[in-house]
């Protein structure tokens, strides 16, 4: 029988007002498709002919699955090698210097290519979207990309949007492919750039499951956790809605459970497929501008020192919310939609086993208790001390998270150091 494909806008509602912390209601951000049901390079080939009309196409691979895999060598063949103008498979460095986004779109330029193709995760995501804004800007020098990141006082005044489609192939959970905005970082000074224009972003999105089981497991399982924070933030604000909450809790009944029988079995593919589909669900909250708060806005901070975005959620997480029980008695609102969590984690049958074996109890334990719980029971870290980070960078650490723009939306608000530095010091 064959195999049947589902073909669909990821998101049914149109963008929020915001997009982490920056005004979009001026901008054009279109909703990507995502494809699943198909194998990878079957999907990619199709829609490279029937949607883009597309026939010069240019891949950037993981270099892991370059490596160690024939997964490249498997889309070239199905894409038609006469239509692959170019592969890269060295992927894109940690953080994506503006250096290797401007490499690969001259490449890309000098090549002709009508269509980009993602295949991996990460920096890999980020850099291409900045690949087809440069290509549709040409955009050949540091100088000229700076101007059009969201901290530039000198923007142009025409910017184009991007014509080339880029197509995001992802092997992990963080789901930066359905965003739009993009970070990349300045070579000379290491600072870490956002960019957001209309047209921004992947237009599908290929969920493969079995493509996963290629993805390391501590990969797959901890950028799980960052949808998994998404979820949880997102249900926790309180500026969440009855829509965003609705959506995160679907969310995190395919992410809680999926995340769990992908660690005991890493051959279980229906579980990578509900964790993917979990990923797109995660991903409305904050496209649709529900202010996430401290595990995110910490976390942001964490990135530099070399810890990944999904074990700053493992570690920061449980104790974010532990503090705001601690801190928000005032808002009782704070403890019911916690409890509203607890209540979906102890109705999971794969959750339950984990915390029971923990010995918690419900209605005793509390939230921060119970994602700790899960988080060791997958192997993830719990400290900074796991991830090489040292107590002595505490107190500048907290400082700097005060100017995420998620600090102040936490639901105790994140205003001064002393708060910040009681929660690292909880998970030091």
């Amino acid at each position: 029988m064959a195999t049947k494909e589902t073909y669909r806008p990821a998101f049914t509602e149109p963008p929020g007002k915001n997009l982490a912390g920056i005004p979009i209601s001026n901008l054009r951000l279109p909703t990507p498709y995502i494809s699943y049901g198909l194998q990878y390079d079957e999907a990619c080939a199709k829609h490279i002919r029937d949607t883009f009309h597309a026939s010069r196409i240019y891949i950037v691979a993981s270099r892991s699955l370059a490596a160690n895999t024939d997964k490249v060598d498997k889309l070239v063949s199905a894409i038609g090698e006469r239509n692959v103008v170019g592969v890269r498979r060295k992927g894109i460095t940690p953080h994506t210097p503006w250096s290797e986004i401007l490499e690969i779109s001259a490449e890309c330029r000098a090549v002709r290519a009508d269509c980009v193709v993602t295949l991996g995760a990460g920096s890999i995501t980020d850099g291409c979207k900045l690949v087809v804004l440069c290509l549709a800007n040409d955009i050949r020098e540091p100088e000229q990309l700076a101007r059009y990141s969201v901290e530039s006082s000198d923007a142009p005044k025409t910017i184009a949007e991007p014509t080339v489609p880029l197509i995001t192939i992802p092997t992990s959970l963080s789901g930066g492919e359905y965003f739009s905005l993009a970070g990349g970082t300045e070579d000379s000074t290491h600072h870490k750039h956002g960019f957001l224009h209309s047209g921004m972003g992947a237009r599908l999105i290929i969920l493969d499951p079995d493509l996963c089981r290629t993805t390391p497991e501590y990969h797959w399982l901890s950028t799980g956790i960052r949808s998994v924070d998404h979820c949880v933030e997102a249900m926790c604000s309180l500026s969440g809605t009855p829509a965003s909450d609705a959506k995160a809790e679907e969310g995190l009944r395919l992410l809680m459970p999926g995340l769990l029988r992908s660690k005991a079995d890493p051959d279980d593919v229906e579980a990578r497929r509900r964790c993917q589909l979990g990923v797109n669900l995660a991903m409305g909250s904050v496209r649709a501008g529900v202010p996430m708060g401290g595990s995110h806005a910490i976390g942001h901070q964490l990135g530099p020192l070399g810890v990944a975005h999904g074990v700053t959620s493992c570690i920061m997480l449980p104790a974010v919310l532990q503090y705001n029980i601690r801190h928000g008695t005032d808002r009782p609102e704070i403890a019911e939609k916690q409890r509203r969590v607890e209540a979906i984690l102890w109705s999971e049958a794969e959750a339950v086993k984990v915390l029971e074996a923990a010995n918690l109890v419900r209605d005793t334990a509390d939230l921060g208790d119970l994602l700790d719980a899960v988080i060791r029971a997958l192997g993830l870290p719990r400290t900074l001390k796991e991830v090489g980070v040292s107590p002595d960078v505490i107190p500048a650490l907290s400082k700097r998270s005060l100017s995420d723009f998620w600090a102040p939306s936490n639901p105790v608000p994140l205003l001064e150091a002393e708060q910040v530095q009681v929660i690292l010091e909880a998970v030091a």
